[in-house]
């Protein structure tokens, strides 16, 4: 019978006290005022040591007693320390627990010394069989593999398990019973145009800048004015942070008269605030209906915001609302569904007109194994010369 895993230890608060509180194997640890910076250092500290101290309690299990459970468990939270940027989890973390799951719930307290080949082609199956497309297949069943690595790095299992599980191939286009997926296709000029009537202001500059400039959804979510270079023709965005970042790679969005012109009303003197905001965008639409409002509002109407929202407007998008926002848009437009990296594609599109692959490569940031740094200015010339004509 194989030992259970606790959930982490949450923060709470001690009502009596109010102080903050953590219950770690069966003590609470009273952290200082609740909520205080103070109360949350000290939880994170002690969270540190209690991962870590698990963490060695699995790698101490002789290599043969280690479950599939007990591998994925502490690869995922390995993942969860790893996968950090700016101090919050990336998506990478839940990619990889989605990835893990259908072998957790298939081999989940079988030996990791007996998860063979085979295995890994029967929890692959069983992603195929749940719809999920073969590219999403094959990249989930990388993850699985790449969690093994991870536990030979850490003595937690003989690498001759990892090895074994390399020799299983991805799934070939039309080779297997995956399903496909289409390519990425460019939104058509109508459906773009059909959603602006049901989007804010902000969502409809940020539609229209990737529209020109073919820049990532999370790269307009990000604009601030500290980060734009107006001192050129050619104004110059350097995302905070990118897709490619942590590959050492440098960005680049390169902003021509038209793009100039939808975000010069954006521009804020606070330079380091966002130039997006949802909470400004519902303000505005809260203001709008008062206005339109025909009837008079009545005293107990007057103020019936939350005071204290589950779930309150940020300070700049996320791509996820971002997404949803133009998926509302289509749905009360009455056109079929597209997403904000499609944009992306139709400057593509529209560059491949009149520019060569190198050029569309350096506008929108896609890197080539082919071409060195020795390019960089090239390519800079290039996006220079196409934004000035198309952006």
């Amino acid at each position: 019978m194989h030992t259970r895993h606790p959930r982490t230890p949450s923060y709470r608060l001690h009502k009596p006290t109010g102080q903050a509180v953590v219950t770690i194997n069966g003590r609470d640890l009273y952290l200082g005022r609740h909520g205080s910076a103070e109360s949350r250092a000290e939880y994170d500290r002690l969270l540190v040591e209690w991962i870590s101290s698990r963490h060695r309690a699995v790698s101490s299990v002789p290599q043969s007693d280690v479950t599939i459970n007990e591998l994925f468990v502490a690869y995922h939270e390995h993942a969860g320390r790893y996968y950090v940027k700016n101090g919050t989890q990336t998506s990478e973390v839940r990619n990889i627990g989605l990835a893990l799951r259908p072998a957790r719930e298939l081999y989940g307290h079988t030996l990791a010394c007996q998860f063979g080949p085979l295995a890994l082609k029967a929890v692959r199956q069983s992603m195929i069989q749940s719809g999920i497309c073969r590219n999403e297949v094959n990249k989930r069943v990388r993850h699985v593999i790449r969690a093994f690595k991870w536990a030979v790095a850490e003595e937690m299992i003989e690498p001759a398990i990892y090895q074994g599980l390399q020799a299983v191939a991805g799934l070939r286009r039309g080779r297997s019973e995956a399903r496909e997926t289409e390519p990425i296709k460019p939104v058509p000029e109508t459906a773009v145009a059909a959603v602006r009537p049901f989007v804010s202001r902000q969502v409809w500059a940020m539609i229209e800048l990737q529209h020109l400039t073919g820049m990532r959804p999370g790269e307009v979510c990000v604009m601030r004015s500290r980060d734009v270079d107006a001192s050129g023709k050619i104004w110059i965005f350097t995302p905070e942070y990118h897709k490619t970042e942590h590959h050492g790679k440098a960005r680049a969005v390169y902003i021509g008269p038209q793009a100039q012109a939808v975000l010069t009303p954006w521009l804020r003197d606070d330079r380091d605030a966002y130039l997006f905001s949802p909470s400004e965008a519902e303000a505005e639409r809260k203001g709008a209906l008062r206005q339109n409002r025909k009837t008079p509002v009545q005293p107990s109407q007057r103020d019936r915001s939350k005071k204290n929202p589950k779930r309150s407007k940020g300070v700049r998008y996320e791509t996820d609302s971002y997404r949803r926002a133009i998926a509302r848009a289509c749905e009360k437009a009455g056109v079929e569904s597209w997403h904000p990296h499609q944009l992306r594609h139709n400057a593509a599109t529209r560059l491949r007109k009149e520019f060569d692959l190198d050029t569309i490569r350096a506008v929108l940031g896609q890197s080539s194994t082919a071409v060195a740094e020795i390019y960089a200015e090239l390519d800079r010339g290039k996006a220079t010369v196409a934004m000035l004509r198309m952006g």
